[in-house]
């Protein structure tokens, strides 16, 4: 992805997550890398297991916000993302994420 557009860069400062039709995906600000991350409707259909309505995909980024995060700040240092640069995250990303969090919250180690 590119660098933030205006519009993008008003949402930055600001915690909410939206749906952008034009691209089909959840986007969301990331203030710490002075970005937006992007997850595409492919990427929930495959964690849902159901091709999802925007409003689904709002409800499990909500549900799962920490893991979303988490998967955006291991991709930045995984990939040295410079900072300001937008970035998007796949379904495995996300999933490597989520699953890290089930086998913490089961007492193993990831």
């Amino acid at each position: 992805m590119n660098s933030p557009s205006d519009a993008e860069q008003s949402q930055i400062g600001s915690d909410a997550a939206h749906w952008r039709a034009d691209i089909t995906s959840l986007v969301f600000p990331l203030p710490e890398h002075g970005a937006i991350c992007a997850v595409h409707r492919g990427a929930f259909r495959t964690l849902l297991g159901t091709d999802p309505t925007p409003e689904a995909c709002i409800g499990y980024f909500a549900r799962y916000e920490s893991a979303f995060r988490a998967a955006a700040g291991a991709k930045i240092v995984r990939k040295r993302i410079p900072p300001g640069t937008n970035l998007h995250l796949t379904s495995r990303d996300i999933a490597r994420k989520l699953l890290e969090a089930d086998q913490i919250e089961r007492g193993e180690r990831p």
